[in-house]
């Protein structure tokens, strides 16, 4: 009898060790100085570039209907591609948090990725969107439940 009890309990430990582990969710104040660090990292040179390489002066950035349209553009493609490649951006790095898949917990697809931002510019001008945690236990945005991604910690 004691052979047997022993046998199921490695059993047991086996079928634990085997089962994916759950993520730890990151933390809203991360995301957002993540976000705030991506905006400085990547979007503020992107702006620099178009406003003074291309365009040559702050003032035909100013009359440019399109030049910010190509910036948002510029920002979400690489956006969308560091997601891709390693789920994290420069600032995402800098806090330890990763953006994955919510069902396999691997990285997003470019379309989820692409998704993801276009559904955040969508929930930061309706401003509802970006207060979405606050009312979920899960912390998930509403762009995150549209493209099916989350956002852990991986400390």
């Amino acid at each position: 009898m004691r052979f047997r009890k022993l046998k199921q309990k490695t059993k047991q430990k086996k079928l634990q060790d085997n089962a994916p582990k759950k993520a730890k969710l990151a933390r809203l104040p991360d995301r957002i100085k993540a976000f705030i660090t991506d905006m400085f990292m990547i979007y503020a040179p992107i702006l620099y570039i178009i406003t003074y390489v291309f365009l040559g002066s702050k003032e035909a950035f100013q009359s440019s209907n399109i030049a910010p349209l190509i910036g948002v553009t510029f920002y979400g493609l690489v956006y969308a591609i560091m997601l891709v490649k390693t789920g994290q951006t420069p600032g995402k790095k800098a806090y330890d948090i990763k953006v994955v898949d919510a069902k396999s917990g691997k990285n997003l697809s470019f379309i989820q990725a692409i998704t993801r931002f276009i559904a955040f510019l969508f929930s930061a001008t309706i401003i509802f969107g970006l207060l979405f945690p606050y009312y979920r236990k899960d912390n998930k945005m509403l762009h995150d439940l549209l493209a099916g991604s989350v956002v852990v910690s991986e400390q």
